[in-house]
């Protein structure tokens, strides 16, 4: 493992109805975010074809390797599990939006790739 001083992020995240579960890895959660969002109406991507933008779950990690082990980890997992897995962070299943910006959808959203 090569030492990064970035912090990286698996996330959970779903639509509305919590019918559908992304799992994903970031070096930047608000970012992910918001780009989850400005794909909603992009049915290329999964998280775009269900709206899955809502934040459920995530955890750090200072290594990119470890957060990417992890991430494959919780993709193989059944629903269920996956479920249990973000009740022990969030028991409620609250979407975790406004706790992460303060205010859900932020006023300024730019995406990445817009920048580039």
């Amino acid at each position: 493992m090569r030492w990064d001083s970035r912090q990286y992020y698996i996330y959970i995240v779903t639509n509305w109805s919590m019918s559908v579960l992304y799992t994903g890895v970031t070096n930047n959660l608000q970012q992910r975010i918001i780009e989850h969002y400005l794909d909603r109406i992009d049915k290329r991507s999964f998280a775009g074809k269900y709206n899955a933008h809502f934040l459920l779950y995530y955890e750090s990690y200072q290594y990119v390797d470890v957060a990417i082990a992890r991430e494959k980890e919780i993709k193989g997992w059944r629903r269920d599990k996956k479920l249990d897995l973000i009740k022990t962070f969030n028991p409620g299943l609250e979407f975790l939006n406004v706790e992460i910006f303060g205010k859900w959808p932020p006023d300024e959203m730019i995406h990445r790739k817009d920048i580039l």
